[in-house]
């Protein structure tokens, strides 16, 4: 494990984790570039961080979607950045047999919140060892995590994160439920608040994913007044230029006014 995982384990009452970057690895330059500037952030914040981005997207609407640079180049980009920046990074796998494949170049394995009750890899993600962050699927209440837990938890992986990312909410949209944050803590694990994947609106007749980038503040602030242990956050330099969910990323320059109002927030509940 990375020795900066350590930190989102052992948090303050007035801190929380970072996990940010792209949707999917584009290129290597765009990569170093928006991992540099995140790094150098929340240094200065002191806001622990993980880099995020998708090796290859499987779970895309249309045929023609952009899926990827090709797996090992991106898992490459992805080694160079944990090795750049001294910085753990994140990848997500869609099958069980990505998981030891993974493994060799990244620190956290997430599953995918339509894929969290597959067992089969839930377990193959246990047992490569590292963290395992397990995204809340839409469709399931806070009270389904514990069960996905004991997936990896028994099969040797104590090491797992747990995601919100909103609920469906009729055809084409999502909502959160903010009691969610507070019922999956009661698990013990790290509770993330995903919040660019939460203003999602999937499924468009377009076969394109819709997005209400306008409301990530919102949502982030309300994750930090509710208890988060991290945030999750999807970002580019020019979210209309990205490649895959640029319709609800945040733009990478409203970056660091965002982070330091949710700080303020975060610290002032810890109060309490």
């Amino acid at each position: 494990m990375h020795n900066s995982l350590e930190k989102t384990f052992h948090l303050s009452n007035g801190s929380f984790f970072l996990i940010a970057g792209p949707c999917v690895i584009e290129g290597e330059q765009l990569a170093l570039d928006i991992a540099g500037y995140i790094k150098e952030i929340t240094g200065k914040l002191g806001i622990p961080f993980v880099f995020k981005g998708s090796y290859r997207k499987a779970n895309r609407s249309r045929l023609d979607s952009f899926t990827g640079i090709g797996d090992k180049k991106a898992l490459g980009i992805l080694k160079k950045v944990a090795v750049n920046f001294d910085i753990p990074v994140l990848t997500d796998i869609h099958e069980s047999s990505e998981a030891a494949i993974a493994a060799a170049y990244v620190d956290v394995i997430q599953i995918p919140a339509f894929l969290f009750r597959q067992t089969e890899l839930l377990v193959a993600a246990a047992k490569t060892g590292l963290v395992i962050n397990i995204k809340k699927g839409q469709f399931a209440a806070a009270n389904a995590m514990p069960f996905a837990i004991d997936k990896v938890a028994d099969s040797g992986n104590p090491n797992i994160w747990i995601t919100e990312r909103g609920n469906m909410f009729g055809y084409g949209d999502l909502i959160v439920d903010f009691r969610n944050i507070p019922e999956m803590r009661k698990t013990g694990k790290p509770v993330v608040m995903d919040i660019t994947h939460s203003l999602q609106q999937p499924n468009q007749a377009s076969g394109v994913t819709g997005g209400k980038p306008y409301l990530i503040e919102t949502i982030g602030l309300a994750a930090m007044a509710t208890g988060a242990d991290g945030i999750f956050i999807e970002t580019h330099p020019n979210p209309g230029q990205a490649k895959s969910d640029g319709a609800n990323m945040l733009a990478l320059q409203k970056l660091e006014t965002l982070l330091e109002k949710m700080l303020k927030v975060k610290q002032v509940v810890g109060r309490f």
